[in-house]
């Protein structure tokens, strides 16, 4: 008997960058995601005032991309291979989601450094889970997932080990 509803899998990938205001630089942004991941990315807003930063709440302040099965997988290696396949440990939520970051667009295989937009990095963020999660997140009947058949850290980190190849270090 296979224990299906037992393994882990890659949800999804959300690769963000967070510019701070909207203008000129969210564009190149934009551009950026645009040829690292080959999607179209969203604007994110502003959820609160920050009069500090010059942030008022619902302003554009960055972009995201969320890729999704056999791509995500492939945007996963490709990132982890520029970070050399390390993950540090504090990198893992109670979940077993991950992320890590990119200082630089030009690190990725196939691009090259373009003096209009400038260096842009960005944050890559990879959410797990197993077969059935969608109980948790479906409109009718919304159920809890129960304890046992959540994924935990040390589940998480054992995934990025046998699927990405990649090192956890402390």
């Amino acid at each position: 008997m296979s224990q299906d509803m037992r393994g882990i899998r890659l949800d999804k990938a959300v690769i963000n960058i967070g510019v701070g205001d909207a203008g000129e630089r969210l564009m190149k942004a934009e551009k950026v995601l645009k040829m690292v991941t080959g999607r179209k990315p969203v604007r994110t807003v502003a959820k609160t005032t920050n009069r500090d930063l010059g942030i008022r709440e619902g302003m554009q302040i960055g972009c995201k991309v969320t890729l999704r099965s056999k791509d995500a997988e492939e945007f996963v290696r490709k990132a982890l291979d520029i970070r050399e396949k390390r993950i540090p440990q504090w990198s893992f939520d109670p979940e077993g989601n991950f992320s890590f970051g990119v200082q630089d667009y030009t690190d990725f295989p196939g691009m090259k450094y373009d003096p209009e937009i400038g260096i842009f990095g960005f944050d890559v963020c990879v959410s797990i889970s197993r077969p059935g999660r969608r109980i948790k997140a479906r409109k009718v009947m919304k159920r809890s997932i129960p304890k046992g058949h959540r994924v935990t850290k040390a589940e998480g980190q054992e995934f990025a080990r046998s699927k990405f190849s990649a090192e956890v270090v402390d």
